[in-house]
């Protein structure tokens, strides 16, 4: 097991520190390097220093790091470099020579762009293929020429099963977000994928946030004695430093409420929600729609286009507000994001983890929110167990608690609404039952507000 030396060391606009070793200092190739310096990245996270020499040499291994620390580079830099110019390494020939495998689209899009950058000056090709993007499109970059392919596992198998697309001549596997890739939904893929390998010598490299034993052990089978590196001490919080976490418990009717005032805190920029349902993101992105907030939404109910719109204004700064379900939350490449908010309680300990690890990135802090409703007490305290989060019975706060404005810098005298009703983007149009829907939501968000208000005016006059 191996842990980084800590270091006090300023850090550079990715966070990398000045005193980590540069890419060239660990012999990667001089192209990739000026790649990387042409984006301001010379220096390494602690992820990729140790990484780096194991993974160039062709070994199996294991990389563990927190969210937003560089996984991405430990293994895509390393694999460039092996397919750009290792000589056990077949000679490009237009099929695939690497295989990333992500567990969403939005995460397989994102980790081909980070590609797409280091091998700016490499005589190579990387594509991405999943789900959401037309076949025909998708079949064409393959004919063109697919050295590095970056894809989802159903789209993987359906090309390959329709003989568009071979795996015969690939040299680097990598599973990305691996404790998600070998869950049991997606292991019978991965196995599928593996014997499409036919057996030929290829390095395999695992990385994730989070590596339970159990998936530890799975992931041995598929590997050759794999070096096993964790960018961290056994002792570190699997949660940022970095981050400051709030948690109270909030009336269901009343989130909303708490939503639009906490983005009216000091100093908020960029901000996710998350929700666990499809149809909690669509209706808390129009609530906040409503009340005049410029906000975007990814879910399951969109089509792909419109969660690539709504993402991409995200990341371009162009809506400030992301409301999501989980599928994001492994995706979103955004190293300033401000506030992580949950609006509902995820089901396992490790979503939390991965959830507000989108704040508190790469040298920056950050803020997460958990709004615990009352019946989600239970989910709340086995996270708090879990993660020795010490706080399992977290206060209970309303939308005009002075404690919530107190704790989230939110300005006094503040509204609910900071403007004329917006639209959501990306979201669909809605037919007239749906906004009728919307509109009893609303008006039974105010009528629980307004009984709020009551509770805690008759609360203070028994004090």
């Amino acid at each position: 097991m191996h842990s980084p030396k800590s270091s006090n060391a300023s850090r550079d606009q990715r966070g990398n520190t000045s005193e980590s070793p540069t890419f060239a200092a660990l012999g990667v190739a001089a192209e990739i390097c000026d790649a990387l310096a042409a984006r301001g990245i010379t220096h390494t996270f602690a992820i990729q220093e140790l990484t780096l020499p194991i993974a160039l040499s062709g070994q199996d291994l294991i990389g563990q790091a927190r969210t937003g620390m560089g996984k991405t580079y430990g293994f895509g830099v390393p694999l460039l470099d092996r397919v750009f110019d290792d000589a056990d390494i077949p000679e490009l020939d237009g099929t695939p020579r690497a295989l990333i495998i992500a567990p969403t689209r939005e995460l397989a899009i994102q980790v081909s762009g980070d590609l797409e950058v280091a091998a700016a000056h490499l005589p190579l090709s990387v594509i991405t293929l999943c789900g959401g993007r037309p076949y025909e499109e998708q079949i064409k970059q393959i004919k063109a020429g697919a050295d590095v392919v970056v894809g989802t596992p159903g789209r993987l198998l359906d090309l390959c099963q329709k003989k568009h697309l071979s795996f015969d001549k690939v040299s680097v596997l990598v599973l990305d977000e691996a404790d998600e890739m070998l869950d049991l939904g997606f292991l019978p893929d991965i196995e599928k994928i593996l014997t499409l390998l036919h057996g030929n010598p290829h390095q395999t490299m695992l990385f994730s946030a989070t590596m339970p034993g159990p998936i530890v052990t799975l992931a041995r089978t598929f590997l050759t004695k794999p070096v096993h590196i964790r960018a961290e001490s056994g002792d570190d919080q699997q949660t940022h430093s970095s981050t400051r976490k709030i948690t109270f418990q909030a009336h269901r009717m009343d989130k909303v409420a708490v939503l639009s005032r906490i983005l009216q805190a000091e100093g908020r920029g960029r901000t996710i929600i998350f929700t666990r349902t499809k149809r909690a993101a669509a209706s808390v992105a129009d609530e906040l729609a409503q009340r005049g907030f410029s906000v975007g939404a990814v879910h399951g109910d969109m089509d792909q286009s419109a969660r690539e719109r709504s993402l991409t204004a995200f990341r371009e700064g162009t809506v400030e507000i992301l409301v999501a379900t989980d599928v994001a939350a492994r995706g979103i490449d955004v190293d300033d994001v401000t506030h992580v908010i949950n609006h509902q309680v995820p089901d396992v300990p490790m979503t939390f983890v991965h959830r507000i690890g989108r704040t508190g990135r790469a040298g920056h802090t950050g803020t997460a929110v958990t709004l615990v409703g009352y019946d989600e007490l239970s989910k709340w305290q086995i996270i708090n167990d879990e993660l020795d989060l010490d706080q399992p019975e977290p206060p209970q706060w309303f939308s005009t608690s002075p404690e919530l404005a107190a704790a989230l810098d939110i300005p006094q005298g503040v509204e609910e609404s900071v403007g004329p009703p917006t639209k959501v983007l990306g979201a669909p149009r809605r037919s007239g039952s749906n906004r009728r829907a919307a509109a009893d939501s609303a008006r039974a968000s105010r009528r629980t507000r307004t009984r709020t208000r009551t509770r805690t005016t008759r609360q203070g006059g028994r004090r």
